[in-house]
């Protein structure tokens, strides 16, 4: 009888330290899956922080200033002081936005790649930086695949960066005064819009 009690005793002994270890097990899986969750919110967080700060730095250059040795079109379509819409899509607001034109200039414009000297992303596909913005151009007009170093100063990261030319055309540029068509805010001084990306206003 006693041997019986005592195995009794036993198998709850078990059953009691059996059920604990269970339980120390579910809590210790549950805190373990919680605390991923924390970190990959965090990583979330961090990385559209990151992503927000990065497009914070793209400011564009409305200085107004023009490079050494660009020369003013002669006969240019559009005239300073002309209201134009623009038809180019390089930054949102851009695209349809009503614009006066401040400068008319001749010259080699190129779309470029390029790595921006503040770490920021690479930049793929940037349209305009024109002959007098490149180091060291001369005259003669760079082929598509030439690696050049930039002087240009349209958003940071830009100046003393090393692109690649994606492609190059001989044209008129404008500098353009508009107002964006998603703030409502006047930007100045954009540089830069090639005559083919504008279009007069149509008289009612």
């Amino acid at each position: 009888m006693k041997q019986r009690k005592l195995l009794m005793s036993l198998f709850s002994l078990s059953a009691t330290a059996l059920l604990a270890a269970c339980s120390t097990d579910t809590n210790t899986e549950e805190a373990s899956v919680g605390s991923e969750s924390v970190s990959m919110e965090s990583m979330v967080e961090e990385s559209s922080s990151s992503s927000s700060e990065g497009m914070g730095d793209m400011v564009h250059d409305d200085s107004g200033v023009i490079p050494d040795g660009l020369m003013e079109a002669e006969n240019p379509t559009y005239k300073v002081g002309d209201t134009v819409i623009m038809q180019a899509g390089h930054m949102e607001g851009m695209e349809g936005a009503e614009a006066t034109i401040i400068g008319a200039f001749d010259t080699i414009v190129y779309e470029v790649s390029y790595d921006p000297t503040n770490g920021d992303p690479r930049v793929e596909n940037h349209q305009w930086v024109i002959q007098e913005e490149i180091m060291d151009a001369g005259t003669d007009p760079f082929g598509v695949g030439s690696e050049v170093m930039l002087v240009a100063e349209h958003t940071e990261g830009m100046s003393g960066a090393t692109a690649t030319i994606d492609a190059a055309e001989t044209t008129t540029v404008y500098m353009v005064d508009y107002i964006d068509t998603v703030t409502g805010e006047t930007i100045k001084n954009h540089k830069w819009v090639t005559e083919s990306e504008l279009s007069p206003i149509e008289e009612p």
